[in-house]
């Protein structure tokens, strides 16, 4: 029996029953072509096994019913649909993103390695509101969104009857939750399985290389930088267990600030040792060496600023990728430990992730070798 999908758009419920109809018309001829003979005892029926739906249970605990395969998926959050990719290895399911996200897409690799996602419909703004017309018209199996931000933000789109998964953000171990739910989503459960099980293989190798180290941890930051003002990040969110893992540790980690706002006189007391640029805006190490009033910062002075990487998605944020920016922030703080394999763990990484072939030029372009090439010890990671 088929049944017609909510909101399905008349156009999608037709070539849902086309296939259908088809495959019946031809198992009737089939039946007629091949009657029994007068006499033979009659053939016993094949068993059919209808296709089942999947029930996944989001972040904010609720199960939420799917069809058997999803071939639609809407996200309204990021970096969510860079993730979704790298479990499915494909941008073919995903119909709608954040505008913040087809920036990205539009801004690294990703349109490079997906075409499709440059010119993606956006369904959400900054704000994360769904815009629920254009949801409806994109006639999505599911929408991806916030879980933890209140009802307002789901409500809309649950009462126009398509289902919502709840996602939560922060930390490793939401990461993890994100590679599991996206892989049940896409009908690969292995996958996710594999995806986490290098999240952990990576933070032990991290941990043993930290370990290591028989010099003090460098201090560290992640700075944003927008016209004449500066933001930065803190031990709550995901820096606080990202520096803490490779071995930095992070001036900001208590830092108490409206929006993350930091001015140049709290930087210089905190006097990091290595900054790394936010991929967030476009600042680059030249800017921040150039600003007189940061000119006494230790790591101004040594050209130890950075812009982070852009890959798949910007690697500072947790990702499918995060496991590279590990590798990148450790060899940057400890340049003396040895050869870093991070060009050769990135190819790896981009053909596992994305099934894409990565040229040395676009590595050095995910790299920021633009704008780092200058940076002390950068020269490590060139080709």
């Amino acid at each position: 029996m088929f049944v017609m999908p909510r909101n399905a758009s008349p156009a999608r419920s037709r070539k849902r029953l086309l296939p259908a109809l088809a495959l019946l018309s031809v198992a009737a001829v089939a039946l007629v072509g091949c009657a029994p003979a007068v006499g033979a005892a009659p053939a016993a029926p094949e068993p059919t096994t209808p296709a089942a739906g999947i029930s996944v249970v989001d972040q904010r605990g609720e199960t939420i019913e799917l069809p058997g395969t999803v071939e639609r998926v809407a996200f309204t959050v990021m970096p969510a649909p860079s993730i979704f990719a790298a479990v499915d290895r494909s941008y073919d399911r995903i119909v709608g993103i954040n505008e913040s996200t087809l920036k990205a897409n539009q801004g690294g690799m990703f349109a490079t390695m997906f075409p499709a996602s440059a010119e993606s419909t956006t369904v959400a703004g900054a704000d994360f509101v769904p815009n629920v017309e254009t949801l409806v018209g994109l006639d999505p199996d599911v929408v991806i969104q916030w879980g933890d931000r209140g009802d307002d933000v789901i409500a809309p789109i649950t009462a126009a009857g398509i289902p919502v998964v709840g996602l939560s953000y922060g930390t490793q171990e939401d990461l993890e939750a994100w590679l599991t739910l996206f892989a049940e989503i896409a009908g690969k459960p292995e996958r996710g399985t594999a995806l986490v099980e290098w999240q952990h293989e990576r933070i032990e190798a991290v941990r043993a290389e930290v370990a290591a180290q028989d010099t003090p941890r460098p201090r560290a930051m992640m700075l944003s930088h927008a016209a004449d003002s500066y933001s930065t990040t803190t031990g709550d969110g995901y820096d606080g267990f990202q520096f803490d893992l490779v071995g930095a540790d992070l001036v900001s980690q208590d830092f108490v600030s409206d929006g993350g706002q930091v001015g140049p006189e709290q930087i210089l007391e905190w006097n990091p040792e290595v900054i790394f640029l936010s991929a967030f805006d476009e600042s680059t190490p030249e800017q921040i060496l150039a600003d007189p009033r940061l000119a006494s910062v230790q790591a101004v002075q040594d050209g130890r600023v950075y812009k982070t990487p852009l890959g798949g998605y910007r690697w500072q944020v947790p990702g499918s990728e995060s496991p590279l920016m590990w590798e990148w922030m450790f060899h940057l703080l400890y340049p003396k430990a040895g050869d870093s394999e991070l060009r050769a763990q990135t190819v790896a990484a981009f053909d596992d992730l994305f099934a894409y072939p990565l040229s040395e030029d676009e590595l050095d372009g995910v790299l920021r070798f633009a704008d780092n090439a200058a940076g002390a010890d950068y020269d490590q990671f060139r080709r």
